[in-house]
């Protein structure tokens, strides 16, 4: 690893938001990063290598933040989504009990392995979703937007506990250990957070730290997101887990705010951007552009589906086929670890990028029917 490399990783991340700022394109900055990263790497240019020892732990903190930037967008303290649990409960449910035959057709068609194509089909993207249904002031107060909200959500939280678990191989039961370990200890982080937070002490020491510029907001958080990393890791249920229970830990909090734009400059600015272009450089180019047709179908039709079985407008549906955090981690993990071939990882690369164009659409007929957007005076 030298510094070469690191500034051409850097560099080609900038791919991503100058793509994004192009007037009338939208096209999200991820999109970007991964197709610089696929044009500097294995298949393109070949000037990156993702299986570099350092530059691969440097993109699993990425990979660990990315989770945690989407935990921290849980709306989980929401009031709006509260009346909504009993649906949210429901459509996930059905959301699950349609992917499994859904994922398996998909595997019989030539896709493997069939337990992670589930989850494929099944899973959303709060990162992705919510801000389309939060896209004007009447956001997520509109009945429709709440419980696609909360829906996406609960879809979230459970495929990621499942992804370990599917990729664990024969050791379902450690994996399995593993995530309820990092999910007790992030419960136990939120209860100390909440209970000592207000003390006299705490404040006056956090006060201190904004004047002398100590970040010890910064530092604590960050140790408890490697905290949970390493004993994720140890368990093999991967750092997924522990950065998607850390944000969620802050997301419950609500407080304090300066930690979680400080821990997300840290991710947006550097770690995550470098994840996506490693993780695109790791893909074959030519093979990115190669069928996923089949999974973007099975997604769409099950979470179109669920909506409709829900009475829910299909555009609803539409919105919850987003997803990016979990394909994303899917393939890093896999390929890492052997089950996923190049034209796998391009193939669920491809059909994730195309569920975000799905949700957008979705989250425009939404806005026709006056279900997002401003709320009437």
């Amino acid at each position: 690893m030298t510094f070469g490399l690191l500034a051409v990783v850097v560099v080609a991340g900038l791919t991503g938001p100058a793509l994004a700022a192009v007037p009338g394109v939208r096209v999200p900055a991820v999109v970007g990063e991964i197709l610089a990263g696929a044009v500097i790497g294995r298949g393109g240019l070949g000037w990156v290598d993702p299986g570099e020892p350092t530059l691969r732990f440097l993109g699993e903190v990425g990979l660990a933040m990315l989770m945690f930037v989407i935990g921290t967008r849980l709306p989980v303290r929401d009031p709006g989504l509260r009346p909504q649990l009993a649906s949210m409960a429901a459509a996930t449910a059905v959301t699950v009990a349609l992917a499994i035959p859904a994922g398996l057709l998909v595997a019989w068609l030539g896709a493997s392995p069939p337990a992670v194509l589930v989850v494929l089909v099944a899973t959303s993207s709060v990162a992705v979703a919510v801000p389309i249904l939060e896209s004007g002031p009447g956001g997520l107060r509109e009945p429709v937007a709440a419980f696609t909200a909360g829906w996406i959500t609960a879809l979230d939280v459970v495929t990621v506990l499942a992804v370990p678990v599917v990729l664990a191989g024969g050791d379902v039961g450690r994996a399995l250990l593993g995530a309820a370990l990092v999910t007790a200890l992030a419960v136990v982080a939120w209860w100390l957070g909440r209970r000592f937070r207000a003390a006299r002490a705490v404040v006056v020491l956090r006060d201190e730290s904004v004047r002398q510029g100590w970040a010890l907001d910064l530092r604590l958080g960050l140790a408890v997101l490697f905290g949970l990393a390493a004993l994720a890791v140890a368990f093999g249920a991967s750092v997924l887990v522990a950065g998607f229970a850390a944000g969620a830990v802050l997301a419950a909090l609500g407080e304090p705010r300066r930690l979680a734009q400080q821990l997300i400059g840290v991710a947006e600015g550097f770690l995550v951007p470098l994840f996506f272009v490693t993780y695109g450089a790791g893909l074959r180019f030519a093979a990115l552009f190669s069928s996923a047709s089949a999974l973007v179908a099975a997604a769409v039709v099950v979470h179109v589906l669920t909506a409709i079985a829900l009475r829910r407008p299909a555009a609803s549906g539409l919105v919850a086929t987003a997803a990016l955090g979990v394909p994303s981690a899917v393939v890093a993990v896999a390929s890492s670890r052997g089950l996923f071939g190049a034209e796998q990882a391009a193939a669920v690369t491809a059909a994730a990028l195309v569920t975000v164009a799905v949700a957008g659409v979705g989250g425009a007929l939404l806005g026709r029917r006056g279900e997002v957007g401003p709320s009437p005076s």
